[in-house]
């Protein structure tokens, strides 16, 4: 009885995972990896949109960027994934169409900011507006996409690190698929037996942790230094790779190496230096970009003009009708009568 007691608490001390991250509605999986990435990709478009606004961009431009630089990234991401870990599709009793899988996770952060990066730039240079100040408005919004993300490898139980007895430790539960045995991603736990190492570190939570803090850090400096001309995102990057960087030290999943380190520690660590030294230099660029600067080339400055005046003029009617609405009995009859004079100029009376 004292071993099933000590067995309880010892499980009650651990994360759980999910008994399975697919689910099907008839032939149609639903998968929660993909819906972690949709869920993102919102979160940020959201946010770099209110960014991007209140900096005095055009209103729906980061919308027309999204259209352009998510694609991009997803194939960008897919592709780093691929080419660095090569050894998972490419080879004697590997499938190379496995690769094109994107749904079975599998997405590397750095090519989707390479190739998003391309195509945002697409969109910047047919709206005329400046790609460091759009990386700069969707920079905290990247990074909160990146964390959501990571509940999609909870899901999936993937990216952990090695067994540990800690208090958060994530228990992960051996998967079957009666239909591909082989096929641990979509199937389900059952008896919820648990794999060797279990518990193990749940190094996708402490990056899901990390990228939110790193979020804050962006948010927080931008508003108190006015970051502009690309600063703000080489922030994001100096403080993600720092993260990432002893995260990726801990994590067990197979990955090629280089001297000894994972491939994903030494792009963290170029990666760093680069977003240091950009950062210090661009401050050399000056003050934030000018609101003007931001607006888009195919609407026409005047219509914003109009609107801003039209606003103004409301809002002025708006506060008058207010003050005569709060005047004496007197002052309200002369505004009446005064309104109620013949508008004629003299000459015509």
């Amino acid at each position: 009885m004292a071993d099933v007691n000590t067995a309880s608490a010892a499980f009650l001390a651990t994360i759980p995972s999910p008994d399975q991250g697919v689910w099907h509605i008839g032939p149609v999986p639903i998968r929660a990896y993909a819906l972690c990435i949709i869920a993102g990709i919102i979160v940020a478009i959201w946010l770099g949109e209110r960014r991007w606004v209140n900096r005095g961009g055009t209103k729906g431009t980061v919308i027309d960027v999204a259209v352009f630089a998510v694609p991009f990234g997803l194939v960008g991401g897919r592709l780093y994934h691929v080419i660095t870990d090569n050894q998972l599709y490419f080879g004697e009793g590997k499938n190379p169409l496995n690769a094109l899988k994107i749904w079975d996770g599998g997405l590397g952060i750095w090519g989707a900011i390479v190739l998003g990066a391309v195509g945002a730039l697409i969109a910047c240079r047919r709206r005329g507006i400046p790609l460091p100040a759009m990386a700069d408005a969707l920079a905290p919004g990247i990074v909160i996409a990146q964390a959501i993300g990571r509940l999609g490898n909870y899901f999936n139980q993937e990216l952990y690190g090695a067994h540990t007895d800690l208090p958060w430790g994530l228990e992960i539960y051996q998967r079957y698929n009666p239909t591909n045995p082989d096929d641990f991603l979509n199937g389900i736990a059952i008896g919820h037996v648990p794999l060797p190492d279990s518990p193990v570190h749940p190094t996708f939570l402490y990056e899901l942790i990390w990228n939110l803090g790193v979020a804050l850090l962006v948010i927080w400096a931008d508003k108190k230094f006015r970051l502009g001309h690309g600063r703000v995102f080489a922030l994001y990057v100096a403080g993600y790779t720092a993260g990432r960087f002893w995260i990726e030290m801990m994590r067990t999943d197979t990955a090629n190496h280089i001297l000894g380190l994972r491939v994903n520690v030494w792009t963290s660590i170029l990666l760093f230096a680069a977003a240091i030294a950009y950062f210090v230099l661009a401050a050399k660029r000056g003050p934030r970009e000018a609101p003007e600067t931001l607006w888009s080339k195919d609407v026409p400055r005047e219509d914003a003009d109009a609107d801003s005046a039209s606003a103004e003029g409301a809002s002025e009617t708006a506060e008058t009708h207010a003050e005569v609405a709060a005047a004496p009995d007197t002052v309200r009859d002369s505004a009446a009568d005064k309104a109620t004079e013949d508008p004629k100029p003299d000459a015509e009376k």
